[in-house]
């Protein structure tokens, strides 16, 4: 088992250590919490029958049996703990979005690759079988012509901040929330991750009282086609991908994060549907991939991923 040690204890920590237990590859060794959420790390660790929890950072970077850190604070931080863990030779899996600037994305991968440390960003549709069988059937659309994605959510936490003016962290400009960062973000690695960097990059968005953006849409136009990703949270509508060639069509119904299934529509022939996903759980497919990347010393897997997370907050930048 690889031993992993979790910072946070946020909305997404309880669905992380559980699909980091149901990959059957990591052994949750410790949970990491700032002083003011040290009762949540104490109720984390009990429910997940993990032994240890702390407020002291560096009893995990000074531990030799840690072998990964998964890092899934606010936004903001990304950068500061992803650096300080790999400083301490510590491998790391950090939660979407990698950074919040391309020359954080830029020094952070040159440093990881500098001491031949793992660095993993935890978006979960890259990892899906789905995904896999999506990029492989690109092909037979023949020439792509349009892209289309759409993540639109209604955020719980939407009323409060509009009526209230209370601000979570989703809608915080100082920590570096907003749709495209949150929930657009998905469908940017879903389009960057098939089709690379674009050559030009536009954002419309809509924003908020105090300047974040609350939705969106991010046009690509890459050398022969164009890809729109929309992504909401003040808003709410059927959530889809689509691929269209001048031979066929890609198209699912389901949210960007989830991919759970999709058709595949050949010209002159039979759609065909696929649902690969071999988990419930859309976290447990990137853990997998992260422990088998790992322990079959897949460095240039590592060197793939890392590209398409600098090409993704390369398109970020310049939405803004």
């Amino acid at each position: 088992m690889i031993n992993i040690a979790v910072l946070g204890t946020g909305k997404i920590i309880p669905e992380a250590v559980g699909a980091i237990q149901a990959s059957g590859k990591f052994r949750v060794a410790n949970i990491w919490a700032r002083p003011h959420s040290r009762e949540k790390a104490a109720a984390l660790a009990e429910k997940f029958h993990v032994e240890k929890f702390t407020t002291d950072l560096d009893e995990i970077l000074n531990d030799a049996a840690i072998d990964f850190v998964y890092i899934g604070l606010v936004n903001s931080v990304h950068y500061e703990y992803a650096k300080k863990c790999l400083a301490a030779g510590k491998n790391v899996i950090l939660e979407k979005p990698f950074t919040t600037t391309a020359a954080q994305a830029k020094d952070l991968i040159n440093f990881a690759l500098s001491k031949k440390l793992y660095l993993f960003e935890a978006v979960t549709n890259l990892h899906l079988p789905n995904f896999y069988a999506i990029r492989d059937a690109l092909p037979k659309l023949g020439e792509i012509k349009i892209v289309l994605c759409n993540y639109s959510q209604y955020s719980s936490r939407y009323d409060a901040y509009k009526n209230n003016h209370v601000v979570a962290p989703a809608f915080d400009p100082k920590l570096f929330g907003g749709a495209l960062r949150d929930i657009n973000i998905y469908n940017l690695n879903f389009v960057v991750g098939l089709f690379g960097l674009p050559k030009k990059i536009s954002y419309a968005a809509n924003f908020g009282w105090n300047g974040i953006d609350t939705s969106g849409t991010a046009s690509l136009e890459y050398e022969n086609f164009f890809a729109q990703c929309t992504g909401a949270k003040d808003s709410a509508s059927p959530c889809f991908l689509s691929i269209q060639g001048d031979g066929g069509y890609i198209f699912s119904f389901d949210p960007p994060n989830e991919l759970n299934s999709f058709e595949l529509a050949v010209r002159g022939a039979e759609v065909q549907k696929f649902s690969l996903n071999k988990f419930d759980h859309r976290m447990v497919h990137e853990f997998v991939d992260f422990a088998e990347i790992f322990e079959r010393g897949d460095y240039a897997a590592v060197e793939r991923g890392l590209k398409i997370s600098l090409d993704v907050m390369t398109v970020v930048d310049k939405c803004f």
